[in-house]
């Protein structure tokens, strides 16, 4: 019998889309996971563009789906990452979750304990975004 991969401390942060900033209404999109201990960076992303709809009719819709695509692609790294592409996966989570005042931004981060971070990304997804 295999003993179980170990646990790991992680931090997550949840994207929320804000379509019109001075109203302070939200949906969440995705969630960003950080874990240092399995080297990992991810982000899963699900737009639910009825109740996007809902709160802004006049949404922009390809510039929000561009918006969190680009996120993807800083926590894969890679040339998709831009300038960030040479950071370690710990400064691109922190640059991911620093506050910013765009229709896309990150909640406040928290954390918790996973075997697996890819997996806990995808449970974080389902559990507080779809």
């Amino acid at each position: 019998m295999t003993a179980p991969a170990p646990l790991h401390v992680f931090e997550y942060a949840l994207l929320r889309v804000v379509p019109r900033i001075e109203r302070g209404e939200q949906i969440n999109a995705g969630v960003l996971v950080y874990c240092r201990g399995a080297s990992f960076v991810g982000a899963r992303t699900h737009l639910d563009t009825d109740r996007l709809r809902a709160l802004d009719p006049e949404a922009d819709v390809p510039g929000i789906r561009a918006a969190l695509h680009a996120v993807e692609g800083v926590c894969r790294g890679g040339e998709e990452a831009g300038q960030a592409a040479r950071d370690e996966a710990g400064r691109r989570f922190r640059w991911l979750v620093a506050p910013r005042s765009t229709v896309v931004q990150p909640g406040p981060v928290h954390t918790g304990l996973t075997r697996d971070p890819a997996a806990e990304a995808d449970r974080l997804l389902a559990l507080l975004v779809r």
